[in-house]
């Protein structure tokens, strides 16, 4: 071995002759402050976000919404919470919510 380390990306983008693109003197970009002091999940929040991404629980509380306002019958309402009921189960706890009955249609119309 040639080297002090194993460098095994840098081997595979020197392979596929990319490597030129990330080194070298004013390549890339440098970090901004506040990425150094948050964690790695919170960063990738804001880069998911800020590329327009979703995750699936915040969908379907979308889709949740929307059906609980042209609600009419029992028969949607069952539909809508066996959506809520795996809403609650991939949704953080804080976000949870009660099922919805004919008797709080008007107040979920609100909460969701």
């Amino acid at each position: 071995m040639d080297r002090e380390y194993n460098d095994l990306i840098g081997d595979i983008l020197k392979e596929k002759g990319e490597k030129d693109n990330f080194e070298g003197e004013g390549k890339g970009k440098p970090l901004k402050k506040d990425y150094l002091e948050m964690d790695v999940y919170q960063n990738f929040q804001r880069v998911a976000k800020d590329a327009g991404f979703l995750p699936p629980w915040l969908k379907l509380q979308k889709e949740i919404s929307e059906l609980i306002y042209i609600c009419k019958t029992e028969k949607e309402l069952k539909e809508i919470n066996k959506k809520i009921k795996k809403y609650n189960s991939i949704c953080p706890s804080s976000f949870q919510k009660n099922f919805v009955t004919m008797e709080n249609l008007e107040k979920a119309k609100k909460l969701w």
